[in-house]
Parts: C-alpha cells; structure tokens; sequence
C-alpha cells in the first residue's frame, strides 16, 4: 500500500520507522536515523537523507546491512522465510523457477563469492536477467573484500530506491524505471501495420526462455502499453517475435504459399536498465530492417 510522503513527515517516529523499515533489509536503524531529518521536499531528498546515513555508518554496521540480505536463489532460505521484499525481487527475474543447470551454477557462484568475502552476493536483481547475474558474479569475484563492500553497498542503495518508489507517493519520483517498446511500419503500403502480433521473450544460457509480453499493435502500429515500463529492463539478452505472415494475408497482398516471411525473430540485448530502448520493424513480405531507436 502507498505511504503519502506527507504522511511520513508528520507521522509519529515509530510509525515513520515502522512504514520504511525494510527499506533497508532487515536494518530499521536507517529509517531511524532518517526520521530525525524530517521533513523531507520529495522522495529523492527521502532517499539521499537514507543513502547518507548508510555511507556514514561505521564499517561493522555496514557489513551488517550486508550480511542481512538472503543469498540468492537459497531453496533453504526460501523455506524458512525470506523478507516479502526479497522474495518478490527473487521470483521477479525466475530465480524461484531455475533449471537444474541454473541452480546448480547458482549454488557454484554463492559458494565461491562467500568462500573469498565472507558475506553474500549481493545485486539488485530487478534491474538484470539470470544470465546477467551469472555473468555479475563471475566479473565481481576477483575484486577485493574492500572493493566489493563498496559495490554491495551500491547495489543495496539501488534495492532501496525501488522499494521506496513501490512504497512511497510523492510528486517527484525516482529514477528507476526504464522501458522497452516497439512498432512496426508497413514499407510495403506506406502505413503503420496494425494487428501484428508481437512477442517478447527473454533468452537463457542455461535455462528455458521465458515469455515477458505478448501483444498486438494499435492502429498506428505501436502497442499501447511499453512491453517493459514502469519498472527497469533488465539486463540480458531478449527476442522479439513478430508475425508478419498473418498481417499480410489479411490485407490481400499477392505472397508465396507457404509466404517467405511468416513470423520474423529480433534478437537484441539490454545493458541499460533504466532507459529508454526502441526497437522497430520495417516489413514488406519479401523484407525487413531494423534498428535501435530511443
């Protein structure tokens, strides 16, 4: 349920502490600290009051708030109870639905990240795709202990930001969403293609693809709702699945039987969580182009 941020300025203490604990897994000493700061113009002043008490604190409480968060995709954590917040961000990226080759590279990176550091992996999983985590763990295990406090706190901070912009209503906002879109334009006929069906699925290394999105296109050949928004994109890599066969033969254009193109697959990658990536489809029945719009 959304906290208006008035309401938090002018709440009790404890209610402000009770409403924003788990901002921070399990360390309510943040939202402590904050409230004494109150009141506060907008989210973003809420947020970086927050942020500063954390790079403030001391080193020991700052390993703390580390070792607070669950290690990810942990099927014995998961069964003695993870925070609603972490099984949320978990089962948002499939790590509650893992490939046996999946869970098992998982628990060979979990091991060995804990094994050198001595505290659990920690990323901010909304914003990345099972195989970017993968990928994550592999580029960040040769860093030092000292260096990798400084990036889990980042990643903790960039946790945070999303729980507070689900948590908190205020008229500034967070930058944390992104979003992906498309539309498909008729070069054949000089017009917007509508009622092409479109799908979206996120690819895997190591695990089943998983369908993110179908949909069908408006009368000016876009979707009416961004196949990702509102939240990050994460990173990975995705196809887009376009059928064009049916769209064709439904406005009576002369095609080959069966037609030489019938559903046509984009496949592209996403390394910018928080922007805003465009990726159209220009199509006649014999074809097609594409590239990356903003």
């Amino acid at each position: 349920m959304l906290k208006k941020l008035s309401d938090l300025n002018h709440c009790s203490k404890d209610d402000f502490v009770a409403a924003l604990a788990n901002i921070f897994e399990h360390s309510p000493w943040v939202a402590e600290a904050a409230a004494a700061l109150r009141p506060f113009a907008g989210i973003g002043a809420l947020f970086a009051a927050m942020t500063t008490v954390v790079d403030r604190a001391p080193d020991e409480m700052q390993l703390a708030l580390i070792s607070a968060h669950p290690d990810l995709a942990n099927k014995t954590q998961r069964a003695t109870g993870l925070t609603p917040e972490s099984s949320a961000e978990q089962d948002s990226v499939g790590l509650d639905r893992l490939s046996d080759a999946e869970y098992a590279a998982f628990e060979r990176a979990n091991r060995a990240y804990r094994a050198k550091f001595g505290f659990p992996y920690i990323v901010c999983v909304r914003r990345h795709t099972r195989d970017s985590i993968l990928r994550d763990f592999e580029r960040r295990l040769p860093n030092d202990a000292k260096a990798e406090m400084r990036r889990s706190i980042a990643e903790i901070c960039r946790i945070a930001a999303l729980r507070l912009d689900q948590l908190v209503a205020s008229e500034d906002r967070l930058p944390v969403h992104g979003r992906l879109s498309t539309h498909v334009l008729d070069t054949h006929s000089g017009r917007p293609a509508a009622g092409i069906s479109i799908e979206l699925t996120e690819l895997s290394d190591l695990g089943q693809p998983r369908v993110v999105a179908r949909t069908i296109t408006n009368s000016d050949g876009r979707t009416d709702q961004p196949l990702i928004g509102g939240r990050p994109v994460p990173i990975g890599r995705y196809e887009l699945l376009f059928s064009v066969g049916d769209y064709f033969a439904g406005h009576g254009v002369p095609m080959a039987d069966p037609p030489f193109l019938d559903k046509i697959p984009l496949r592209f990658s996403v390394s910018e969580p928080e922007g805003h990536l465009h990726v159209p489809l220009l199509v006649t029945p014999w074809s097609y182009a594409t590239y990356r719009g903003s």
